[in-house]
């Protein structure tokens, strides 16, 4: 069970990484929004979730859950929320300022530039 955790882990974050190397918006949002999963994931890991077991500690429990681990993910997924509707938001004003979705904002300009050279 570990080791599919940590392959499902280990494919979120490659993931994550190539979509955040593109050049394009989208695919950065959703490659940000890999790497937070694949966080999530890895902080549950950490936490070595137990089911069946209370949260809370008291003397009639054998063993217990960690409860840190799920507030922490928790906290995690309230703020990547936030994070992607932000950075969403900011890509639509930038599509709309520069009229290109590239990341640098080059490639409306590469483009005028090569148009300039070839000629109508």
């Amino acid at each position: 069970m570990e080791a599919l955790l940590a392959g499902i882990i280990a494919c979120l974050t490659g993931c994550g990484v190539y979509l955040l190397l593109r050049a394009q918006t989208f695919p950065v949002v959703l490659g940000l929004t890999f790497l937070s999963y694949a966080v999530n994931l890895f902080l549950f890991a950490t936490g070595r979730l137990i089911v069946g077991q209370p949260a809370v500690i008291s003397d009639a429990a054998t063993g217990y859950a960690d409860p840190l681990p799920q507030a922490l993910v928790l906290t995690a997924i309230v703020i990547a929320f936030a994070m992607t509707a932000f950075v969403i938001m900011l890509a639509l004003k930038a599509r709309a300022e520069l009229g290109s979705d590239h990341v640098d904002g080059l490639a409306a300009a590469d483009d005028r530039d090569h148009d300039r050279e070839v000629g109508p």
